[in-house]
Formats: structure tokens, sequence, C-alpha cells
């Protein structure tokens, strides 16, 4: 039934609609302060539905064919974003499995080195031992660490407040946060080079994503030029071809990245790009703007109704 709504909803040829899902990590197990991320299992059972239900292919040919209009019945792309080492070590040996292709979009001043600014974040909270934190320098005022549900609030809270600070504002509050919280240094999360390589050497295809995941929109033009050319060109000379897709960091249009950084991404030689707005892309939709969705449901139904929902909003030039 599900199988024929979705095929009724996005059908063959120019009236196609793309679906393009987002993840970011696939864990080994579950993390009660990362209850937002699926691990092994979780994802396993999400991609055996999506075999089942959905034509999937890889996304640069899914954005070729649905300019042609040559697309098949419910059409979907697979991509993740940032570059976590659990990319290459959990979720392509299950893609791989299930014989699904995808899109890896990697922020390269992390290869190999150290954590996103969130990630320190996070594993410094998780960490601190002390029951209470004093976060008056952030606007935040005094949080209790007592249970998991209040790390996971108190992460929330530092993230949403830092999160849209300039790149050395950030920097520093992140450092400071260290500090306080007196974490040992977090685990390494990130891919390295090599990593990276294998993903390209077993047919998985790597985008831009900058080189430090900056909010593109709070940049100098020059700086943001940067960020895009620079991991473009670090990308193409660890995987040796055409690096031609690009994510947005955080990709919310017209507040994290603006008109002005889709002209930026055409003119360093990419062939579309990707924003994390909800919805599908439809023929006429703009290449350097498509939609991306991820239903969080761990039910077969919720899942499925909410990818026919989804599939409901086709979105256009956005920024």
């Amino acid at each position: 039934m599900l199988h024929a709504v979705l095929g009724w909803m996005a059908p063959a040829g120019p009236r196609a609609r793309l679906s393009i899902l987002i993840f970011h990590r696939v864990l080994a197990e579950r993390d009660p302060l990362l209850d937002d991320v699926p691990d092994a299992a979780a994802f396993e059972a999400c991609m055996r539905w999506v075999r089942d239900w959905f034509n999937v292919i890889p996304l640069a040919e899914a954005v070729a064919r649905l300019q042609r209009g040559a697309l098949p019945a419910r059409a979907l792309a697979i991509t993740f974003d940032d570059g976590y080492a659990d990319n290459e070590q959990i979720a392509a040996p299950i893609l791989q499995r299930f014989g699904l292709p995808a899109t890896f979009f990697v922020a390269t001043g992390f290869l190999g080195g150290t954590n996103m600014w969130n990630d320190r974040v996070i594993e410094a909270i998780r960490h601190c031992r002390a029951v209470e934190l004093d976060l008056s320098d952030f606007g935040i005022g005094t949080v209790t660490l007592g249970t998991t549900a209040l790390r996971r609030a108190a992460i929330d809270r530092v993230l949403t407040a830092i999160k849209h600070a300039p790149p050395a504002q950030r920097r520093a509050a992140v450092e400071r946060i260290e500090e306080l919280c007196g974490a040992p240094p977090a685990p390494r999360l990130m891919m390295d080079p090599e990593q990276v390589a294998h993903l390209a050497a077993a047919g998985f295809d790597i985008g831009g994503h900058t080189v430090t995941h900056p909010i593109l929109a709070r940049l100098p033009a020059d700086e943001a030029l940067a960020e895009i050319a620079g991991g473009k060109s670090d990308l193409e000379a660890i995987v040796g071809r055409r690096v031609a897709l690009f994510a947005y960091p955080n990709g919310v249009p017209g507040r994290d990245y603006t008109a002005e950084h889709v002209r930026l991404a055409r003119e360093c030689g990419f062939a579309a790009a990707v924003s994390t707005a909800w919805g599908v892309a439809g023929r006429q939709s703009d290449p350097f703007q498509l939609p991306r969705f991820t239903p969080w449901d761990r039910s077969r139904l919720r899942f499925g109704f909410r990818m026919a929902q989804n599939l409901s909003r086709v979105r256009y030039a956005t920024a």
C-alpha cells in the first residue's frame, strides 16, 4: 500500500520528485546524550526500508536525471555531512550490504585533527565531574548536571547560545567550556584523509563542505570563497578526481547561506549543492539549493508516513 502511495506522489519522468536524506553520524551503540543520532541497528533498519520503498540513486546522477526529466519513480539519494569516522567505519559497510550509494560531504579542516566545535562541547559536558556548572559567561546561568537528561539540556542550551557567534568568539567559548568542565581531551571523532580516500575507492561520492564548517553568512565574501574553494581543492587532492557536489554548512537558506554563496558554489566549479531545508526537489528546483530531509522515526510505519509527508513539499529557489 505505502509503496503505491509513494509511487503516486513521486512518479517517473518530468513530474518526478527527488527525496534526499541527510545523516551525520551512525553510532556503534545508542548514546543517551545523542538520542537523535541512529545507532547501527536503527540505521540498518532505516536502510532496509529505503531499499524496499525507493529507487536509490547516486546524488550526482539523480540531479542530472532530475533536470532531464528522466528520474524513476520514488527516486531517492542518501547523504552524510561533516566527515565523521563512523561514516566509514559503521555506515558505509551497512550501505554496501544493501547495495546503496551515498554521498559524503566532508569538512576538510578536521581530517585527522581536532573535533568540530559542537562535539567538543558535548564531550566536555559529558565528562564534567561537577554536579553544577556556572555558564553565566554565556548568558545561561548555573545549570545542573545530575542526570543524563539534565546534561542533554545543558548541551542544547550551550550549542544554541554560541552556534551563530563569529568563529573566533565561538572558538574562545568552546575553550572556556572545556576549561570549566575540566574534562579530558575528547576522543577523535572525524575521519582521516585515508578514510575519505577509502570511501571514494569503494565507489561512494565525496562532496565539499568547506574547510572549517563556518556559517557562511557570517563571513566576509573573500573568506567564504576561501572556505568553499579550499575544501574542494583539499578533497580533490585526496580522492584524485573532481568533487562536483557541495553542502552548505548548517544549510538553512537565508540564515546560514545566501544567494551570494550559491553564486560562489557555482563559480568554484560545483555542479549542484544541497541545503538542510526540508522537502523534495522537482524539475524546476534550483540544483544549487536542493532540499534534504531525515525522518527520525524508529518504526517502519511512522518512517514511511514521514517520508510520504515530506514528498508533499516541493521546494524551489529559497535563498
